[in-house]
Parts: structure tokens; sequence; C-alpha cells
């Protein structure tokens, strides 16, 4: 048999031959792609206030919607949702500090445009509770030796509560009701920034505090219309530059009502 016999044999049904191995793997390969779960996520303009979040297969009305108002109920309990308003530098804190003791100060708003936080007003609040109970008991066992030296004095505890109650109340309701009072006028008003700016705005009465120790009745009242002037001014300027173009004096008057009026309780309840 001749070489040319060998050649002529087909080689691609051998065992060994190449073109047999290719074909088998191509054969034995099989690649699955998983199928894609679409979803229904169209950006939120404000062209269309009907759009919303639906993934693939369920209506507005379905366990998607549910899903939703769960995860968003979940944030509002949860402390990484707050710490966005907690994450702010000393130095930007102590800069809204100095604006809100200049009483002609209308710009506290475009300080806190980008980042109002909630460390400044809950670090206020809170040490002006303190200073209240503290200093107003100091102030009371004063008058009180300055009177008639023999009488007894104990540290009234219930100051702490009054303090705590009238300071923490004041600085979550007011703004709240403001806010729902410019909702229901139709204007765009942000809560957070309200909360901020009223509690910078009790950083004065810490200072006026300390001076309210002086055993001095006449110094007090003149201590006290000065910070709760100073106060209220710069409440009710922010807020008329917070409303522009709208007639909204009643709200400004309401809001530096309020603000004289705290003034008067702190120094009738805890300076008496």
């Amino acid at each position: 048999m001749d070489e040319a016999s060998y050649t002529s044999l087909p080689t691609s049904h051998l065992l060994g031959s190449v073109p047999a191995a290719v074909a088998e793997d191509k054969k034995g390969t099989n690649y699955e792609v998983p199928e894609a779960s679409l979803q229904i996520f169209p950006p939120n303009n404000g062209g269309d206030k009907g759009w919303r979040y639906q993934p693939s297969g369920s209506s507005n009305g379905g366990a998607g919607g549910d899903e939703q108002t769960t995860n968003r109920w979940k944030g509002v309990f949860s402390i990484s949702s707050y710490s966005p308003y907690f994450n702010v530098d000393t130095d930007v804190v102590v800069d809204r500090i100095k604006g809100s003791l200049h009483p002609i100060n209308r710009n506290f708003f475009e300080k806190i445009e980008d980042n109002p936080d909630m460390y400044g007003p809950v670090w206020i609040s809170t040490t002006l509770v303190f200073m209240l109970a503290a200093l107003g008991n100091c102030a009371t066992y004063l008058m009180q030796k300055r009177s008639d030296k023999s009488t007894a004095w104990s540290f009234d505890v219930s100051y702490v509560n009054w303090a705590a109650c009238a300071i923490y109340g004041y600085v979550l309701v007011v703004p709240l009701a403001f806010y729902f009072l410019l909702q229901y006028l139709g204007l765009n008003a942000s809560l957070t920034r309200l909360w901020c700016m009223w509690g910078y705005s009790l950083f004065i009465f810490i200072i006026s505090s300390f001076l309210l120790v002086v055993p001095a009745e006449f110094f007090r009242w003149i201590i006290i219309i000065a910070a709760g002037s100073a106060s209220a001014c710069f409440v009710a300027l922010n807020m008329n530059s917070y409303i522009p173009g709208n007639d909204l004096t009643v709200v400004v008057v309401s809001a530096l009502a309020l603000q004289l009026a705290l003034a008067i309780f702190i120094k009738i309840c805890f300076f008496p």
C-alpha cells in the first residue's frame, strides 16, 4: 500500500484528531445566562409625580409599595439616618454660634443652607437645661441669704424637670408648629433648618444665665429683657428673610413674641 492511500483516509473521525477534540469541547460547553429581572425606575424630576419605583411584576398598590413604606419607616428609627446632621466641625458650630449672637443677622439660613446640623441645637439645649437648673438654685440661695441668713436652704431638684420640659419642648414644638403653618400657607419650608435656627437662638440665654445669678432684681430684669430682645430679633429677622416676597407679618411677629415669652418664663420660673 503506497503513501497516497494513507493520506486519503478521512482524519476527522479519528480519536486523536484535533477537529474531533474541538467539536467535543463545543458540544460539551454550555453557558447559561441567568434571566434578568428588570425593574422600572424612572427618575422623578417633578414632571410626573405619579411615577414610583415599581419592581417587576408588581403594581402601585402591591407588595412593592408596602416594602418601600416599611423601608422608609425603618430609616426613621435608624441612627445612621441622622448621622449627617451631626457631622459638623467645631469651627462651623462656633461660627454659627457667633452668628446667633448678632440680633440683626439676617443670613443665618444662608449659612446652614448646605449643611443644617442638629449637633449645635442639641448641645445648646442640653447645656441650657443644666445651667438653668444649677444657676437658678444658686440665684435662689443668694437671694434667700441676702434677705434672711438664718433660713435653711436646700437644692430644688424640680428645677431640672422644669428646665428640661420647657427648653426641649420649646425647641421641638415651636419650629414644628411654624413648619406646619408655612406648609399650610403654601410655602416650602425645611423643618431641619427651622430646628437648627431656633436651637442656636437659645445660646444667648446660656450667657445671660450667669449674669442672672447677681442678687439684684432690677439688674436681672435688664439682663433678661436684653437677652430676650436680642434672641427675638434674631429669630424674627431670619424668619422674615426665609419667606421673602410674602406678606406674613403675623408669622414674624408670632416668632418674636414667643421668643420674648420664653425669656420672661426663664426669669420668673428659675430666677424669681
